[in-house]
């Protein structure tokens, strides 16, 4: 992991407070106070996300006390200088305390980013760092074009690789017990 890069800004260090006055309607995360802007999704990632989001909110919603099941665009404020919109997030119902004025203030239990080409770095370093040092329990990396779903479960602070998938196969959440995605149903 390349975490140098992710505890040090670029520029000025802006917070949270500076991301709510933003006045465009572009949609922005804030990675370690260094705002980055994140273009509109291609048909591909947006078909996956449609798919994916699917097969998460049937299971989640099949017993109502789990949680909730929330696509992007979706705050999700993890620390003053850290606040993303992952593509999907798991909130277990635990934790939907956390969810104030629309935002969740805290980590979700379940984080899933499509990559799609300009937001490999993103995804595959510096979020996964940010996510792991933030206790986010488990993160599905799905990369598209390679055909592979990877999911990590968090364990004694660590991210390790709990299942994966490529081309064809199923993975399995470790947050939500008996969830499994076959990787060839959500990746076309």
């Amino acid at each position: 992991m390349k975490e140098a890069v992710v505890d040090r800004p670029k520029d000025k260090v802006l917070t949270y407070e500076d991301y709510l006055r933003l006045e465009d309607d572009k949609r922005y995360e804030l990675i370690n106070g260094r705002l980055e802007e994140m273009p509109a999704p291609g048909f591909e990632h947006q078909d996956v996300l449609k798919l994916l989001l699917h097969k998460i909110f049937s299971y989640a919603e099949a017993d109502k006390d789990l949680g909730k099941v929330i696509p992007a665009p979706f705050d999700v404020i993890l620390s003053e200088t850290v606040v993303v919109q992952p593509d999907i997030v798991f909130i277990s119902g635990e934790n939907l305390k956390n969810v104030r004025r629309g935002r969740l203030f805290g980590s979700p239990d379940l984080v899933v980013e499509i990559v799609s080409p300009s937001s490999y770095y993103r995804d595959r370093y510096e979020k996964f760092a940010l996510y792991e040092k933030h206790g986010v329990k488990e993160y599905w990396i799905v990369l598209p074009g390679e055909k592979v779903i990877e999911v990590w479960c968090l364990k004694n602070g660590k991210y390790t690789l709990h299942s994966i998938a490529a081309e064809k196969g199923e993975v399995e959440s470790c947050i939500l017990k008996g969830l499994k995605v076959k990787v060839e149903e959500v990746v076309k």
